[in-house]
């Protein structure tokens, strides 16, 4: 029985992840980012990114971070906003830092923003973040953190 389960829990998700559309992207604005991001459904979708402004290289400091977001469509087709798709969700951000500055900090945060697709492969976004940044090492402490986003997808073939 448990493996008649996995099997048909195995075939399922290889189908739903065979529908699903793929996206590569980037985005400036809080961080220059670079993300993979996948449709679970229609209406949402997964966002894996790795936060290249964290990459810092200096003579006495090593970070690095990444994130994921998930993400949900308000009108999931059914308004006519003039192509802009208005979207919501939820993240964490969490990043590692050694040498001047030794620690790891935490981003819970909840995001709405916009997208648009400008040709079929082709879609450009805007986003907003806000939640608690929490961050634990030589420098404790929690404060509240914020960011904007101006980003880009390309759906993958």
């Amino acid at each position: 029985m448990k493996k008649t389960l996995l099997a048909l829990t195995a075939l399922t998700l290889s189908a739903s992840s065979a529908l699903a559309d793929n996206y590569v992207g980037g985005s400036i604005g809080s961080g220059l980012t670079v993300h993979y991001q996948s449709d679970l459904s229609a209406g949402s979708a997964i966002r894996y990114g790795l936060n290249l402004s964290a990459l810092g290289f200096n003579f006495s400091q090593l970070s690095v971070g990444g994130g994921v977001d998930y993400l949900n469509s308000f009108s999931a087709g059914s308004a006519n906003l003039g192509g802009l798709n208005p979207y919501y969700g939820f993240g964490l951000d969490a990043g590692v830092a050694l040498g001047g500055v030794t620690g790891v900090s935490v981003y819970p945060h909840v995001l709405g923003g916009l997208s648009y697709s400008v040709t079929a492969p082709l879609s450009v976004f805007v986003e907003l973040n806000a939640g608690p940044n929490i961050s634990i090492g030589t420098n404790t402490n929690v404060s509240f953190g914020y960011g904007a986003r101006l980003g880009l997808n390309y759906r993958l073939p």
